[in-house]
């Protein structure tokens, strides 16, 4: 296609007549052959263009674009109607899944088709264009494709190489789709990090602000339902890695809800102030402030991907532009319906509301820098775009609950990185490539803004009961094996007393509580699959618990101070002073809260006191 792109080509060209000039006579003898009669054509590159010219007049340029074939009357149309002159081809590619027919392009000898009557170096002249409107239909917008339900299979395709038939056999596995509803699970698990982090337990590296290992298997054990991935299942090669446990400590850090203390998080006040306030407007602030944080770029998370920190640092973009293309996209997309990714990214390529992760992808690269650099290919947005905004979707949208996902492991899901030289061998580009389709859930409606308030949904209840739940605060599962993330979260709440029986019993709920899991969850779990109302006894029982949670606060950290003896400690405490910022402990000690600490130090010099560091 060589043949009609033009170096420092100008932004627009006036006439036909102009664009004409720029082509050599043998360029301008075939077009006028595509145009004309092919009888007596002139030789002198002035009659060649007001042949040309001649033959594009009146209704003569109308009877040329019906010659057209429909692929390359929908690239006149797209200029003809768009916002320029000059054709977007990677734009054009995305929406029609193809690109229009130029002629054949070779280097000594290229034979142009039509197109080439109507775009001169990728630009469409402004004459041509004007004219154009007055017949082309404008083209059906691009739009995503809905849908009601998905399948519950998917199949991953393979090709050998078959010695005995010397040809290519081609096979199919079909691998199951999970689909994940993430709404309660992420009110669950903001709720039970910000416990955690309130109880100092929750370290993290005061370079990089990410939990380490000891953090991420604590973190797994806490998450409703754990992690998308059980890592378990593979070897040390095929681990797929945490993706929830290593998102929640930086949401709450750029959700201003937790800061960095030492290496232990702890909680600000606006993090306290939300362990009471709607967990739905927490998570929408988190949301908010995620898109301009500079706590992590996403494309770290794609390992594979090389150079980051060294040359290649420097070309990466901003990646609040990045993450705000991805944000308005999702709010083009209608709540409640489910979206394929490949379509997400298909309209935004076609609608023009793209991204760029680098303007240098030569400096990255996969396994080797030289031949596996990202510039070599030129295929760099299904490595980079696409990585980064599975890497936003599923590890942030998701974790948050924005985003109910249906996904396959990420085990050869998208084989689009294999032609990259030395990365044949990697089992997945990025523990993301197993995302396969996302639908926007009531809470996310409510933060991208497509609802004014959060209006949650009931649970499911299960058509084909599998627990029975007993007067007696047994549960039994019955029928169909339980989902393993069911499982999980029973054993979160009660005692295991058999294989297929569970108990809930003071003890453990009380420590699931301090844990920071929540009674309602259990309640909406058991009646989903049971299929009917709790017992009596069991309503009573979780009611009790409930109240009990419930009569006592943690609402902040304090410092114990030891005076001499009593008489010091009743002056201090009730001293007008001092008395503001601290309260009596016993006969001989004061407690004082960590943020008042400065002011009782200020308080207690006044009154003749200090107190050493």
């Amino acid at each position: 296609m060589a043949y009609y792109i033009i170096q420092n080509e100008p932004q627009s060209i006036p006439t036909l007549v102009d664009a004409l000039q720029s082509w050599t006579v043998d360029i301008l003898k075939k077009l006028a052959a595509l145009v004309g009669d092919g009888k007596n054509l002139p030789t002198r590159k002035a009659d060649l263009i007001e042949y040309i010219r001649r033959y594009t007049e009146g209704e003569r340029l109308q009877t040329l674009w019906s010659r057209l074939d429909p692929v390359q009357q929908a690239a006149v149309a797209e200029v003809v109607h768009g916002p320029d002159a000059r054709f977007n081809a990677g734009r054009f590619e995305a929406k029609y899944g193809q690109s229009p027919n130029w002629g054949e392009n070779r280097f000594y000898n290229s034979n142009p088709s039509l197109l080439g009557v109507f775009f001169h170096g990728g630009i469409m002249p402004d004459d041509l264009r004007r004219r154009c409107r007055s017949f082309v239909p404008k083209p059906e917008p691009a739009r995503l494709s809905l849908q009601e339900e998905i399948p519950g299979e998917w199949a991953l395709t393979y090709k050998e190489w078959d010695q005995e038939t010397r040809q290519q056999k081609v096979y199919q596995n079909r691998v199951p789709i999970v689909r994940c509803p993430t709404e309660r699970g992420a009110m669950h698990d903001l709720k039970a990090v910000l416990r955690l982090i309130d109880a100092g337990k929750l370290a993290v590296s005061d370079k990089t602000h990410q939990p380490g290992a000891a953090a991420l298997r604590t973190l797994s054990g806490l998450l409703l339902g754990g992690d998308f991935y059980d890592d378990s299942e593979y070897d040390q090669y095929d681990k797929i890695g945490p993706i929830k446990p290593f998102a929640w400590p930086l949401l709450v850090q750029a959700g201003g809800l937790a800061a960095l203390s030492g290496k232990t998080l702890q909680l600000s006040k606006t993090g306290q102030k939300a362990l009471g306030e709607p967990v739905e407007k927490t998570i929408a602030q988190i949301w908010r402030r995620w898109q301009k944080t500079t706590l992590i770029d996403e494309l770290r998370r794609i390992d594979c991907i090389k150079g980051q920190n060294g040359k290649g640092k420097r070309g990466l973009t901003a990646v609040a532009g990045r993450r705000a293309a991805i944000h308005q996209a999702l709010q083009h997309c209608p709540p409640g319906r489910w979206i394929a990714v490949n379509d997400l990214f298909r309209q935004m390529r076609a609608t023009g509301a793209d991204f760029e992760v680098t303007r240098d992808p030569w400096n990255l690269y996969i396994c080797e820098p030289g031949y596996g650099n990202l510039g070599e290919n030129h295929h760099d947005w299904k490595i980079l775009q696409a990585r980064y905004a599975l890497c936003l979707l599923f590890e942030y949208a998701a974790t948050l609950g924005l985003l109910d996902v249906a996904y396959i492991p990420p085990h050869d899901a998208r084989l689009d990185y294999r032609d990259n030289w030395g990365a044949d061998d990697l089992p997945f580009l990025s523990r993301y490539d197993g995302l396969l389709y996302f639908r926007i859930n009531p809470l996310g409606a409510y933060c991208l803004g497509l609802a004014d308030r959060y209006q949650p949904v009931a649970p499911e209840v299960s058509a084909t009961p599998v627990l029975r739940v007993l007067p007696n605060l047994e549960i039994v599962a019955i029928g169909a094996s339980l989902e393993p993330a069911d499982a999980m979260l029973l054993d979160g709440y009660a005692s295991k007393t058999s294989d297929a029986v569970w108990k809930l019993d003071q003890a453990r709920l009380l420590e699931a509580l301090e844990e920071g899991h929540d009674i309602a969850v259990l309640a909406e779990l058991l009646v989903s699959l049971s299929g009917q109302p709790l017992p009596e006894t069991v309503e009573r029982f979780l009611e009790d618990m409930t109240r009990r949670a419930r009569s006592l606060t943690t609402t902040g950290t304090a410092r114990l101070v030891e005076c001499a003896d009593a008489v010091l400690a009743t002056l201090i405490a009730n001293d007008s002073r001092t008395k503001p910022f601290c309260l009596l402990a016993g006969e001989r000690h004061l407690a004082v809260a960590i943020e008042s600490e400065a002011r009782f130090r200020g308080a207690l010099r006044k009154l003749g006191y200090s107190l050493p560091k």
